[in-house]
């Protein structure tokens, strides 16, 4: 009963907000609730600038703090930031034989709460993450290697849109299903048949979030949100190397469930030590019932197969592919996608990597260019956009990981480079790795070139493919996303049978398309409560962020009769 005051307060206050994202999901028109520019905080309880980042630089050195989570034997740490950085935090290893269970004590008040105050809890938790996205950006940039701006909005709104977005399709699924029917079947002569129905959604059991290492709250929040709000606890395994944002979300979850009266412990975190490979351990206990994975093809391949008694949800890899066929805007073309690949180091699942370009050129709005005129000029835009090296920094952060370097480096050796890659000094963090884009340039005829440009390379690393005509790009989109998948694809044409041919070929594989992009909206980027990111029909991912799909088989709708 105690409970029931911040019940109604917590209700009264994001009922609104979570009307305002079902109204987004059903129109796919722009909104989000949560600002993308840092000078939006500092009011109404949220961190500015100066105080998040004091609160980042607290968090270093020390043990964070989550003592009351059962099953702590051992604090486990080690990540350091890839702008040189030893962030010295320590996290609680868990001894799963006694944390699963605790995890279980919870959930069936948890459930009995319902649909509608399950959703505001979780509105509640994403309304304090917000209020402290100064600090989440530094925990971000520090474990991913985004540039300070990125690690802003993608790990910041943008990611707390794509929660808000699970919560909002989760709420919809459970209530399509009345709670209560009266079903009356008439009987001729005799009295009519009358029972009482009562449906209730019920959860699958523990769902298990497997974090990723360059996008830890974008791709982590949808499923931690998703079954949250379906009525399951959560336990959040992050990535070794980028535990802190995980880390800080689960802290704040713990505080918000208890202070609305729930078991804190239906969110908790798994750390690991080095090397240890807890998500596989995790993966086939029979308590996890739902898995969210983002990551190598290798591991999600594997959690498909062998995780039989849970509904898994992975993000892979995949080969992402834009056709240059002709343009109207060349300069607008190349600028765009010189963008496109230089964001974030193309550290990105969506960041395109072929770019399919006929060999005997394209018409443009400046004339005919040939596909070795094209490849220049994309390398001189990628020249221009990160020629002076503040602003490099600013978009290409810093190189996750020793693996994309290695790739970046022996890419150079698969072709003829068009662009080659240089080092970027970081002034105010010189341990920092930071490269520019490479594009090669190869032949789609050849089969020796196939076998790079067929095998996703991730990473700042393109390839200019050269293919005989349209005919021939397209075929060859089609079995790249049919054989390997793609997040994304990408066309440029003025011709309307090219369009068609594209847009149809992505229809039949389930790719998610762009056209004639020019702008300030670019391939590797989708908006929550508009763009769908993957589609979960090709080999690239077998889920959507987020649709119906997402969030309708975390939970089962449990029926009661009596008769009335």
């Amino acid at each position: 009963m105690a409970a029931e005051p911040t019940a109604h307060e917590l209700l009264q206050k994001h009922r609104p907000t979570l009307d305002q994202a079902l109204e987004a999901i059903r129109t796919r028109a722009y909104w989000s609730p949560h600002p993308e520019h840092p000078k939006a905080y500092g009011e109404n309880g949220s961190l500015d600038a100066a105080a998040g980042k004091a609160a980042f630089d607290a968090l270093l050195g020390n043990r964070l703090d989550l003592t009351d989570q059962p099953g702590i034997d051992d604090w486990v740490g080690g990540e350091v930031s890839p702008y040189g950085i030893e962030l010295g935090v320590t996290y609680p290893h868990p001894d799963i034989d006694v944390l699963l269970p605790a995890m279980r004590a919870g959930q069936r008040a948890w459930r009995d709460a319902g649909p509608e105050l399950r959703a505001v809890v979780c509105l509640e938790i994403l309304k304090r993450i917000s209020d402290r996205t100064h600090q989440f950006a530094h925990a971000v940039m520090h474990t991913s290697g985004q540039a300070f701006m990125m690690a802003f909005q993608a790990g910041g709104p943008h990611a707390q849109d794509r929660g808000l977005e699970a919560v909002a399709y989760a709420y919809a699924e459970q209530v399509r299903t009345p709670e209560q029917a009266e079903w009356t079947k008439p009987q001729g002569k005799r009295d009519p048949l009358v029972l009482t129905k009562r449906f209730t959604a019920v959860p699958r059991g523990i769902g298990l979030v497997i974090g990723c290492n360059t996008f830890p709250t974008w791709n982590g929040y949808p499923g931690l949100f998703a079954s949250l709000a379906t009525g399951n606890a959560v336990l959040v395994k992050p990535h070794p190397r980028a535990v802190l944002p995980l880390a800080l979300t689960v802290r704040i979850a713990r505080d918000v469930l208890a202070e609305a009266g729930f078991d804190p412990n239906l969110v908790a975190l798994a750390a690991e030590r080095p090397g240890e490979g807890i998500a596989k351990t995790l993966a086939l206990r029979p308590e996890i019932k739902i898995i969210d994975y983002t990551g190598s093809t290798a591991f999600g391949d594997w959690l498909e197969t062998n995780a039989h008694q849970a509904q898994v949800y992975t993000e892979k890899a995949g080969v992402n592919t834009v056709i240059v066929h002709s343009t109207d805007d060349y300069r607008g073309m190349l600028s765009n996608l010189a963008f496109s690949l230089s964001l974030y180091s193309g550290q990105m699942c969506t960041t395109p990597q072929n770019l399919l370009i006929p060999r005997d050129g394209i018409a443009t709005d400046q004339g005919h260019k040939s596909f070795d005129e094209v490849t220049a000029d994309l390398a001189r835009a990628v020249d221009g956009l990160l020629g002076d090296d503040a602003r490099a920094n600013a978009l290409l952060g810093a190189i996750v990981n020793p693996d994309v370097k290695a790739r970046l480096e022996a890419a150079a050796g698969l072709g003829e480079v068009a662009l080659a890659s240089r080092e970027v000094a970081n002034p105010e963090f010189p341990g920092a790795v930071v490269r520019t884009p490479v594009i090669v340039k190869l032949d789609g005829a050849k089969p020796d070139d196939e076998a790079a440009y067929m095998s996703e390379c991730f990473g700042p690393v393109s390839f200019a493919v050269a293919v005989d005509s349209a005919a021939d790009a397209v075929e060859l989109l089609r079995r790249t996303v049919r054989e390997k998948g793609a997040m994304t694809v990408g066309a440029y044409t003025t011709d309307a049978a090219t369009e068609q041919a594209v847009e149809e070929a992505c229809l039949e594989e389930a790719a998610q398309l762009s056209l004639n992009l020019t702008g300030g909206v670019y391939v590797n980027q989708t908006a929550a409560f508009s763009d769908f990111h993957g589609s979960g029909g090709n080999p690239a991912a077998n889920a959507a962020l987020t649709d119906s799909a997402f969030v309708a088989s975390r939970f089962r709708m449990v029926e009661v009769r009596r008769e009335a």
